[in-house]
């Protein structure tokens, strides 16, 4: 089966050809107001592959104490800049901001990252899995999908994303019990862990031979990265950490970003 990188080097590719026209007409706006490492990672990731696909882009690198009332009027600014295709506003925000609040400015139409509820667009992580999986002619209607964890970034919107593809979907959480969690999983032919906790998932579970299981979770460990999943799992198919699931989240974004420029003509 073909490895995450490939596959998104190969997509990557494919949408810097697609978009040769009129790439230089798209813009995508990054707005930081953090400092943190992962973002920064993530960030220059993000930078990385537009540069691979020759689209521009603008870092806004606000500092952390900025006032929430100055934060929103960079927001106005950029929902009414017609040379902004789209902006993403990188998360985690500092305390002092409220998140929904501000994820609730962005105009929808501009809203690359989906995290608007009246978005255009999937947001980049459950879109990313859902891009990989169709290109692969997975099969969905009628099978079992299992999420672990509900946050509105990923385990919410995935779970619709399935629904809409007609699956059968669970949505585990913090409170359900051990023995549903083990009857979900061992049934499940999609599997989405998203819970943030290092190797919560390993083969303690008679996963069905077929499973695909991806692995949201970045976690540091004695100064790895590990994921929510024990590696080798007994499945299908297991996205790995790092290189995994983080590049399909990229790669998802650069897609929803030509669809707003799409969108707009």
């Amino acid at each position: 089966m073909i490895l995450i990188l490939e596959y998104t080097l190969n997509k990557k590719k494919e949408l810097k050809e697609k978009i040769e026209s009129y790439r230089n007409n798209i813009k995508l706006v990054i707005v930081q107001v953090n400092d943190d490492p992962a973002s920064n990672a993530y960030i220059k990731g993000k930078i990385n592959d537009l540069n691979e696909i020759e689209v521009r882009y603008e870092l806004l690198k606000l500092s952390p104490s900025i006032k929430e009332s100055e934060l929103i009027k960079v927001i106005e600014r950029l929902n009414n800049d017609p040379s902004v295709t789209g902006f993403i506003v990188q998360l985690p925000l500092p305390k002092h901001i409220n998140k929904e609040k501000i994820m609730s400015l962005i105009n929808p139409l501009k809203d690359v990252d989906g995290f608007h509820p009246l978005s255009k667009f999937i947001p980049a992580t459950p879109k990313g899995i859902l891009t990989f999986l169709e290109d692969l002619n997975y099969e969905f209607k009628g099978k079992n999908a299992v999420i672990l964890g509900r946050s509105e970034i990923v385990g919410k919107p995935m779970a619709s994303a399935l629904i809409s593809k007609d699956m059968n979907v669970t949505l585990l959480h913090s409170k359900t019990s051990d023995e549903d969690r083990k009857f979900y999983i061992e049934h499940a032919d999609l599997i989405i862990v998203a819970v943030g906790k290092p190797l919560f998932i390993k083969n303690e579970y008679n996963f069905k031979k077929d499973a695909f299981v991806f692995d949201v979770g970045i976690n540091r460990v004695n100064d790895h990265l590990v994921g929510d999943c024990l590696n080798n799992l007994d499945v299908k198919f297991q996205s790995p950490v790092p290189k995994g699931v983080g590049l399909l989240t990229r790669l998802a974004l650069l897609i929803n970003l030509v669809e707003a420029y799409n969108n707009g003509f």
